[in-house]
């Protein structure tokens, strides 16, 4: 019995995520999986933002023996009970509850605090844990701005706290392993990386009337810092990555995972310049705001980056929805959340170039752990040691990667080539610093550098 419920862990694991789905864990295994650990051997944690990826992070943590959960806050009281309900299964009593995350951060006994809520509150909530003295780990991407991500640095730079970015790719072996192939040079001189998403998956966001917060919905509270606007469905919940307001669309949400690989196998951070094309193109006339389709160019020395993505396709690059790709003078690699292969320049034997042997795809194997375990596994292991060189995606990680996607909206917004000037972290084009900018609402003041 213990064999067949280790392989069915390991199976429904590695299905989630292959898939690219929340990994969601079913809590009567997560129950026989906890051993019994002393109160004073515990780390306790309490989770901003309940709901989608936020419990997933949460039940990662859990499978950790040693992590106690004693907190929940969450807008939607209806979240907050469904949750609860969820922990019982595992044997976990029922934590305590909070609407105001505010009155979280102020119960001394947690230790870490896990933020899963949408993006226009990451900045404000990082940084009141952070002079709470929290740990934090902290969903992607770290803002819904350049100005507030430029803040979440220096606040996280001024701490002594450990704070991970939920970039789990960046502990995943794979994705190093194929990093480290880009490294090497084998490729020859890259000239290209591509990084893309396309979701089939994705239907029209239907138009529907504002009406009424359901009841247990703090609306006000939901929507913190974020423009006053009257309750609508579609701005609830999953869907508010769709909306300015509060967030960036795919170029954001899946973009930040992908582009921060482009990033990293090419060791590249801020761009040139960077042009956007696209629109609403598959959906024109459904709810959303940001746009289904897009491809971005970011143009560094030597090199370029492209980024696109598109929703109801999923035949993405070399068949693959979703990817990166390193495209060099000897052979391409391709990398995914399945696994990567070199795809040798077979055809073409000019300018003296050695080659590259065809090579076997290597598959996603992490023994039965997903990347999001492996990934919250070594952000405890930087708060047990107090070490934060141990992080794999500590704060830069996340800046880089958030900084580079909002730039790209900021293309697409303005509609034209825009130049970026490192030294004064601006673009060179005026009508395009707008967007860099956070617009605080309702009484919400941007944290103080």
């Amino acid at each position: 019995m213990l064999g067949s419920r280790r392989e069915f862990i390991k199976k429904s694991t590695a299905g989630l995520l292959v898939s690219g789905a929340t990994f969601m864990f079913p809590m009567e295994l997560l129950a026989a999986m906890r051993k019994k650990v002393g109160p004073n051997d515990t780390v306790n944690v309490g989770l901003i933002g309940c709901n989608g990826m936020g419990f997933s992070d949460l039940s990662s943590f859990l499978k950790m023996s040693d992590i106690n959960v004693i907190a929940l806050c969450d807008v939607d009281e209806n979240v907050l009970q469904k949750r609860t309900a969820d922990l019982e299964k595992a044997g976990i009593k029922k934590p305590k509850w909070y609407k105001d995350y505010r009155k979280l951060l102020e119960n001394k006994d947690v230790d870490v605090v896990i933020i899963g809520t949408p993006d226009h509150w990451h900045c404000l909530q990082l940084t009141d844990a952070l002079q709470a003295g929290k740990d934090v780990y902290c969903e992607k991407p770290i803002a819904n701005s350049v100005q507030e991500a430029n803040i979440m640095l220096n606040y996280v730079g001024a701490s002594d706290r450990m704070v991970q970015i939920g970039q789990w790719q960046r502990s995943q072996p794979h994705f190093v392993d194929a990093i480290d192939f880009v490294h090497s040079g084998k490729l020859g001189e890259i000239r290209l990386a591509k990084a893309w998403a396309y979701q089939g998956w994705m239907k029209p966001v239907p138009i529907v009337p504002d009406g009424t917060a359901p009841a247990g919905v703090d609306y006000d509270m939901w929507l913190g810092p974020a423009t006053q606007k009257p309750f609508n469905p579609n701005r609830f919940h999953f869907n508010f990555r769709w909306f300015w307001d509060y967030a960036g669309g795919l170029m954001t949400d899946w973009g930040v995972h992908l582009i921060d690989y482009a990033l990293y196998g090419m060791k590249a951070s801020t761009p040139k310049s960077v042009m956007a094309l696209g629109g609403k193109f598959a959906y024109p006339d459904d709810a959303s705001e940001t746009p289904d389709t897009l491809q971005t160019v970011y143009e560094y020395d030597g090199f370029s980056i492209l980024w696109e993505h598109a929703t109801g396709i999923d035949g993405g690059n070399y068949g693959r929805n979703h990817g990166i790709a390193f495209i060099g003078n000897n052979g391409t690699l391709v990398l995914d959340r399945q696994g990567w292969e070199v795809i040798p320049e077979t055809e073409f034997q000019g300018w003296g170039k050695e080659g590259i042997p065809k090579m076997e795809a290597k598959k996603f194997d992490n023994g039965g752990q997903s990347g999001l375990d492996l990934h919250t596994q070594n952000f405890m292991e930087a708060v047990k040691s107090r070490d934060a060189s141990k992080l794999t995606a500590p704060i830069k990680v996340g800046y880089d990667a958030a900084l580079v996607s909002h730039m790209g909206n900021a293309a697409f917004k303005t509609g034209n080539r825009i130049y970026w000037d490192d030294a004064s972290g601006k673009f060179k084009n005026e009508e395009a610093n707008q967007y860099l900018m956070a617009n605080y609402q309702n009484g919400w003041k941007l944290p103080m550098v």
